[in-house]
């Protein structure tokens, strides 16, 4: 069994697309499930089951996952330890975000950061609040920023920054220009970020201060992108909640308007976890936010 075998099979596992997983790891898809039928002969397990054109994790397959990634896990932190041999020389770190906080707060700095340690390899994968700190749980992101709420034993949570969120329209919509009450929100049409999402998460807890749960509103449609749900607002009368960040540019070019309707302010917040150690780019990273 080898590292590259363990490496496929989780992306198999994680993809359950032999042709998907080879993309991703640049790899060809005979050699994929080449090196998938070297591993299950091996041992003679099975660890996916062929349903058709698909496939599935067997039961072996899912026992097997957790102790992969934890082989995968403990190999990139040897390789990290020779990483911090080299003082910041070379490297990599690996970073998952939200999608407000990727798009418009760590960009800037990820810049700074590789400008002072170009032998520094970043790696950014985006997905919402809850996929990112799986990931740092899973130990696939040794960093993430966030800008919902994360829980967890093992999740060291520290905040770095903030924005604000809104509720916004187009120009013409009914609800421009006045103050929102109630009623006005229960009779609105909207789209939304879907669940996990820490925009969909700071906006149920507003609405539960103001006396209010999702069964209130009337949910039309929900999408996984801060744009796709801004872009949804040109084509009827929808409202919707995000970032003053991701609405700024269609706000000043007249496309949307806020409404009149007050967020409190929430919080931006790095993830790590406890039992891990940083690496020492991840370390020089931490310490180059303090003077972003």
């Amino acid at each position: 069994m080898t590292l590259e075998q363990l490496r496929i099979f989780v992306a198999v596992a994680q993809s359950l697309n032999m042709t998907r997983a080879a993309q991703e790891l640049n790899l060809t898809q005979p050699s994929v499930s080449a090196a998938m039928a070297a591993l299950e002969g091996r041992h003679g397990l099975r660890l996916f089951d062929r349903v058709g054109r698909s496939i599935e994790l067997s039961e072996a397959g899912r026992a097997f996952l957790p102790e992969a990634r934890g082989v995968l896990a403990r190999a990139r932190e040897a390789a990290q330890a020779l990483d911090d041999l080299a003082g910041l020389r070379r490297g990599s770190l690996r970073i998952a975000a939200s999608q407000t906080v990727a798009t418009y707060w760590l960009p800037a700095r990820m810049a700074r950061f590789a400008a002072r340690h170009p032998g520094i390899a970043l790696d950014l994968a985006l997905g919402n609040t809850q996929e990112s700190a799986e990931a740092v749980l899973a130990g696939e992101a040794d960093l993430a920023f966030v800008e919902g709420e994360a829980q967890g034993d093992l999740l060291r949570v520290m905040p770095v920054g903030e924005d604000r969120l809104g509720l916004y329209a187009r120009a013409d919509h009914p609800l421009a220009g006045r103050a929102l009450d109630h009623d006005a929100l229960r009779g609105a049409a909207w789209v939304l970020r879907e669940m996990g999402s820490g925009t969909r998460a700071h906006l149920g807890l507003a609405l539960a201060q103001a006396g209010l749960d999702w069964g209130d509103l009337d949910i039309r449609l929900e999408l996984p992108a801060n744009g796709a749900v801004l872009e949804a607002l040109a084509a009827g009368d929808l409202i919707t909640a995000v970032s003053e960040y991701a609405a700024a540019s269609r706000v000043a070019a007249g496309r949307v308007v806020r409404l009149d309707w007050p967020f409190a302010p929430r919080g931006f917040a790095m993830l790590s976890h406890r039992a891990r150690r940083l690496s020492a780019a991840s370390e020089a990273f931490v310490a180059s936010l303090a003077g972003s």
